[in-house]
């Protein structure tokens, strides 16, 4: 029996597993192949590389080094997580497996415009045409034309942070027209925001810049932002019974624990900024309280 199934391999579970590996703990970590962190062409917002580091490339820094310690990565999905009289069943794609605790760290998944076709938006994301994050990357993008693809209050504020940045921001509606309520549509218009209706369509990379057709005619910019959400990938701690906002994200305290006993969540799958470094600081809190945890059952002794 593994003393930590860790369900997912983002730089919260890369994290815990190095930190779980490190205290002499026997764990197992599947990896479903989908970290958004992958999608990251290249971060300047994670301290420790000035000149910026690429997604793919910091994961698999992490993996070398969990490697290091005899941390073990499986490539295959996690279906279910069953609770079974003070441990876990976790069921996976090639097998079933028994465990002590679980962290599930399967972060999410960002909504896209619908008619944003995958060889647009990959080459498009990759040359920074296309961004999903500005808290990460808003800097990139001062003072240069920018487009938010989004309504109502969450694409509101959205468009408001970036106006932090420039002031050539245009907030689009994903379809025919936007929903604000007269506080946000008063905001956006106090911020010199400009709004124009959708839907969107035409995607197209021209140049340097990423196109696409409005109802008010087409438009280019140099980013893009979606501002349309994301799905948490929250679904196997919910049917194991831990307990979930209505956004599904899921409810922790502040060690990182879920209302099923043993079972642990960190990164994105939890409420909070979506941040790597974030990521990786619920993650050593999880993976300490784990270990604590491991040792008041059954002393860790060398």
């Amino acid at each position: 029996m593994d003393d930590c199934i860790i369900i997912g391999a983002g730089p919260a579970g890369l994290t815990a597993a190095i930190y779980l590996a490190r205290y002499h703990l026997r764990i197992h970590m599947f990896d479903s192949g989908s970290s958004r962190a992958a999608m990251i062409p290249c971060t300047h917002n994670h301290a420790g590389f000035p000149e910026g580091i690429s997604g793919k490339a910091l994961l698999s820094r992490m993996h070398d080094q969990a490697r290091r310690y005899g941390a073990h990565c499986t490539p295959h999905r996690v279906t279910a997580i069953h609770p079974e009289g003070g441990h876990f069943r976790i069921v996976a794609d090639d097998a079933e497996y028994q465990t002590r605790t679980v962290l599930l760290a399967t972060g999410v998944v960002n909504h896209r415009p619908r008619k944003l076709l995958p060889e647009v938006h990959d080459p498009a994301l990759e040359r920074g045409l296309i961004r999903y994050c500005p808290v990460c990357d808003g800097y990139e993008v001062t003072d240069k034309r920018v487009g938010v693809i989004g309504t109502s209050d969450h694409g509101m504020r959205e468009a408001l942070f970036l106006r932090g940045f420039t002031r050539d921001v245009t907030l689009i509606a994903p379809d025919a027209g936007h929903d604000l309520d007269p506080g946000c549509a008063r905001a956006l218009d106090e911020a010199g925001v400009t709004r124009v209706d959708g839907p969107c369509g035409g995607w197209a990379i021209e140049g340097e810049h990423i196109a696409l057709d409005t109802a008010s005619g087409r438009m280019r910019f140099d980013s893009v932002y979606p501002a349309m959400g994301s799905r948490i990938r929250s679904e196997l701690a919910v049917a194991a019974g831990a307990k979930a906002d209505p956004s599904g994200c899921l409810e922790v305290d502040d060690h990182q624990r879920t209302s099923v006993p043993g079972l642990f969540a960190a990164g994105d799958v939890v409420k909070g900024l979506d941040q790597i470094s974030h990521a990786m600081g619920e993650a050593g809190v999880a993976a300490t309280t784990i270990r604590n945890l491991l040792s008041e059952q059954s002393p860790i002794r060398r």
